[in-house]
């Protein structure tokens, strides 16, 4: 065991070694431009291209021409929320959406307040859930969209997709899902749950950095999203640009290998973290879960009673763990998800969020029970 370890899946995963592997050759040998059609090098990346768009939609259940390749889930709700804005603001300026979603569709939602939208955030419990009859009576005829995650990121929970999509529809919306922290760990059909658009980054299951994709499902034949960048209709004229041909392929690997052990690499996830918890709250007293016991497989929060929240992070340095999300690692102040769950102000600093992940091991999470547990005791006395 090597220190520091790495308990922080969820702001990313390293790159497997079998996806770097399938990567290399489109870096140096085949390096050609997807969009060239007069020569193999461009023949060889766009099937290179179009197998990897198999295999993500194979994971998602999701038909492969309805995938759209983006540099992210960032980018991905960007386009879903301003595509949409633009798409459908005849109908209305009304959209739907909670206070702890990620930063990636928060600051889009704000910006469309500030352009003249209406904008509901319902409310959301201890848990982070929220009531999906508040969500029936906020639908209204001029609602354009709903915006709820798949999976919180902070949190770990899982939001009713199912029901909020028939809710939605029912109301003539649409539904677009952020499911960044769902897709490779959990079961996604997004044929079933018949969202119209779907989030993802490659980097959140051990694919590379700068690749994702955004699910667009056709209403009445037509993308239910007008396009934001131009510039030669890549993508079916839904994302113009140059792809980034590695990264896809990457991506493509590391959805295959998702789709074949997500179910067995889960449960053992949730075995280390439940055993952490167990072990910090049978020891220690005042260990406080944030988010609900039913969560995503790999995410622990939890707030520690007694402690100054700066010092407890400082006391574990040698663990790579997370007070909040990556996406607000800038900002001073305590997690905005906590305080909306009700957390006060001194336990979401004396917070910590743990995520593991494939290349965690059960020895890396003994010692890290072992850190916490001394640091603490030695803080509170």
């Amino acid at each position: 065991m090597k220190l520091p370890i790495y308990l922080d899946y969820n702001a990313t995963t390293p790159v497997d070694p079998r996806v770097v592997e399938k990567m290399l050759p489109y870096f140096t040998e085949w390096f050609g431009n997807a969009a060239s059609r007069n020569h193999s090098f461009g023949w060889t990346a766009e099937r290179a291209v179009e197998g990897a768009r198999e295999k993500v939609a194979a994971l998602l259940k999701a038909n492969p021409r309805e995938l759209v390749w983006t540099s992210g889930a960032t980018e991905s709700c960007n386009t879903a929320l301003f595509g949409v804005a633009e798409r459908w603001k005849h109908k209305g300026r009304h959209l739907i959406t909670t206070p702890i979603e990620h930063k990636a569709v928060l600051d889009p939602v704000r910006r469309l307040e500030q352009q003249g939208w209406e904008v509901t955030y319902l409310s959301v419990d201890a848990e982070g859930q929220i009531d999906l009859k508040e969500l029936e009576q906020a639908l209204r005829p001029d609602t354009v969209l709903v915006s709820l995650m798949a999976a919180h990121n902070e949190l770990g929970t899982l939001y009713p997709l199912e029901e909020v999509s028939q809710l939605t529809h029912h109301a003539g919306a649409l539904l677009h899902t952020d499911a960044t922290q769902a897709v490779g760990k959990l079961p996604l059909s997004a044929r079933d749950l018949k969202v119209d658009l779907l989030s993802f980054s490659a980097h959140k299951f051990y694919g590379p950095k700068g690749a994702g994709g955004l699910l667009v499902r056709s209403v009445a034949g037509e993308p239910c999203i007008s396009p934001l960048l131009l510039g030669g209709g890549h993508e079916s004229g839904l994302r113009s640009g140059t792809l980034n041909v590695p990264g896809i392929i990457g991506m493509g690997v590391a959805a295959e290998l998702c789709a074949s052990d997500w179910k067995p690499e889960g449960e053992r996830q949730r075995l280390l973290l439940s055993q952490l918890l167990a072990s910090l709250q049978a020891q220690l007293g005042g260990v406080l879960l944030n988010g609900p016991e039913q969560r995503l497989p790999n995410n622990l929060n939890f707030s520690v009673e007694g402690v100054d929240g700066e010092a407890l992070l400082l006391g574990i340095s040698e663990l790579a763990v997370a007070s909040g999300s990556a996406c607000t690692s800038a900002d001073i102040g305590p997690s905005y998800v906590l305080q909306a769950i009700g957390r006060s102000e001194a336990l979401a600093r004396a917070s910590v969020r743990l995520s593991i992940g494939r290349f965690t091991t059960a020895e890396e999470v003994a010692y890290a029970t072992r850190r916490l547990i001394e640091t603490v005791q030695r803080l509170r006395s």
